[in-house]
């Protein structure tokens, strides 16, 4: 187990790149405009400022910690799945153990129908934002209705000067059952493709890092038709095992979150980044430590009962060598 007290040289020719689902991180303010009405102090899961601000202590711990093992330092990118809106960000990257890193962000809202967004931090010291966009999936329920789900968000910049695209992703969850939504991810897939496609047509060579949660494993045709398709890698599909993923449905393990990357990455160079190494952060800290649900995720809740956890999720990351 790492010590995360330990003092750890600093390595400036390594960069991490993170994806986290939060686990429903919204502030407590009512919002007309967001599905918030359970995460206020007066709803059945008493969402009160100090529970508020524990999480926010506590997710600040672990961003600050993903890859810091491999590099001594803090990630220069993390995507990031479930925020509520701007504010929470804010609080985020304000809090105890991220008040230092000098992270800034890139949020924008959407129409997803529980309120909840991507968004993508990083370290203004070692990423500088170009451009960013946000990419809408249309989707429709049986009736015909739209079905509104997270936008995609793409943002270009220069990681310690070298150019490289962050498509961070949040596709539509498996609730109603893993066939009969999976047309839904495939909408989602489909789309990161265009986006792949538009920047390859400008750039043959550009180099693309997919991060996200995908709702879907490594196996599965949503992701395999990127990697096949497009020419990506996925450091995740080794990772995945009977008893390790990010997520944890039961008792069975799911690595719905992964960074995948263009294989440009594998090019030998003194100069351009290539990739180094993948893995899941799931230190100790973030599992439960007894009972029968021993080893998965600490969940802020179960239901609505009040655990007082990280997330549902474990942080995926990959750490980049020049």
């Amino acid at each position: 187990m790492t010590d995360f007290n330990d003092t750890i040289p600093v390595r400036h020719d390594l960069q991490t790149v993170a994806f986290y689902n939060l686990e429903n991180l919204f502030d407590i303010i009512d919002d007309a405009y967001t599905n918030d009405n359970d995460f206020l102090p007066a709803s059945a899961k008493k969402w009160t400022p100090k529970r508020y601000k524990n999480k926010l202590r506590k997710l600040g711990f672990a961003i600050s910690n993903i890859g810091r093992h491999e590099t001594g330092k803090h990630p220069a990118i993390v995507g990031l799945a479930e925020v509520e809106n701007a504010s929470v960000i804010k609080d985020l990257i304000n809090s105890k153990h991220l008040e230092d890193c000098d992270y800034d962000y890139i949020h924008y809202d959407s129409l997803d129908e529980r309120g909840i967004d991507v968004a993508l931090l990083y370290d203004t010291n070692a990423f500088k934002v170009l451009t960013s966009e946000t990419f809408t999936i249309q989707l429709f329920d049986d009736d015909g209705s739209p079905d509104y789900t997270r936008d995609i968000l793409l943002v270009t910049g220069l990681l310690d000067g070298e150019k490289v695209h962050v498509i961070v992703n949040h596709w539509s969850s498996r609730r109603e059952g893993q066939k009969e939504t999976e047309h839904k991810r495939m909408a989602s897939s489909n789309k990161v493709g265009e986006i792949i496609s538009m920047l390859r047509h400008d750039d043959p060579d550009a180099k693309i890092i997919v991060i996200g949660d995908f709702n879907d494993d490594p196996s599965s045709n949503s992701i395999k038709q990127l990697v096949e398709g497009f020419n990506l890698y996925n450091p995740m599909e080794t990772l995945r095992s009977y008893n390790r993923g990010t997520t944890n449905h039961k008792r069975q393990w799911n690595l719905f979150d992964q960074i995948l990357f263009s294989t440009n990455f594998f090019e030998s160079s003194r100069t351009e980044f290539e990739f180094s190494t993948a893995n899941i952060f799931d230190e100790d800290f973030l599992k439960l430590f007894d009972g029968k649900f021993k080893g998965t995720p600490f969940r802020t809740y179960v239901g609505k009962k009040y655990k007082g956890g990280y997330s549902d999720h474990f942080p995926v990351y990959a750490i980049f060598k020049r």
